[in-house]
């Protein structure tokens, strides 16, 4: 069985659902994240409360045959309600989703561990498996801290890396391989320049507008996909610029063409 491949939807954030999606299937992704809620001020999110607008998201899936890999993401905060959020996870539902990606920003880690596992319990009455991204930046900076407080949220929540935060992260390819593999539903692709250290604001615009696809930038991709799970899903997070001429559909055929390369030199097929 060939390795399924998504597109996240900050790979193309301008784009709606519904086009998303079939812009994604010509290109040959077998799936979408989607980015029901607005993240950053400059960066758009997409609840679909409007009916119409789910409905256009829900035809252009049943046309392309494509899947919601994930729907993201809701910031674990010291102010988070659950009851705030049960709607996107609905609207998660309605769309079949797989995963709804949850952020860490409370530095209180066992209420953090707490709200995940109240989240991950209504995601899966739901059909969903809500998932613990941790980022340099948060309270979370690492994947021993993720896993931490993934397990700490009992057997329901899984961990995603994305190749990005763990390569700038204290994280190791030991401590990744140790990860039992049914913490890890999915994995999130990208390259990048490297560099000794970084502030925290080359963090954020690198991991909101800069990213390459695999096998343009220095990041040690080979050795993360021999550590993680073989068959594992991957779900391709490249922001970054239109080249040229070239269309949404010309960008993310070369970002898919090159996760395929990527996969092939490292032995791994697609």
């Amino acid at each position: 069985m060939s390795r399924k491949l998504s597109v996240a939807h900050l790979t193309a954030i301008d784009l709606a659902p519904a086009a998303l999606i079939r812009v994604a299937a010509e290109a040959g992704f077998d799936g979408v994240g989607l980015r029901l809620l607005q993240v950053t001020p400059d960066s758009p999110g997409y609840p679909l409360s409007d009916h119409t607008e789910l409905r256009e998201t829900r035809k252009a899936l049943r046309d392309t045959g494509i899947e919601v890999a994930d729907i993201e993401f809701l910031r674990l905060t010291p102010e988070f309600r659950l009851a705030e959020v049960l709607p996107t996870l609905d609207t998660g539902a309605e769309l079949a989703a797989r995963h709804v990606i949850a952020a860490p920003y409370d530095s209180d880690l066992s209420r953090l561990a707490d709200r995940l596992a109240a989240l991950a319990e209504a995601a899966e009455d739901r059909g969903l498996r809500a998932v613990l991204e941790f980022f340099p930046w948060t309270p979370v900076p690492d994947l021993a801290a993720c896993r931490q407080v993934v397990e700490a949220a009992g057997p329901l929540p899984g961990l995603l890396v994305d190749s990005l935060h763990f390569d700038r992260s204290a994280s190791t390819f030991a401590e990744l391989a140790a990860v039992p593999k049914e913490r890890l539903p999915f994995a999130h692709l990208c390259d990048a320049l490297v560099q000794p250290r970084y502030t925290e604001e080359e963090l954020l615009d690198t991991a909101r507008r800069e990213r390459l696809p695999p096998g343009e930038g220095e990041i040690a991709l080979t050795n993360l996909l021999r550590s993680l799970p073989r068959d594992i899903p991957l779900g391709l997070e490249i922001p970054g610029p239109l080249r040229g001429g070239e269309t949404h559909r010309d960008r993310l055929q070369r970002i898919h063409g090159a996760a395929l390369m990527e996969l092939k030199k490292v032995g791994l097929g697609s």
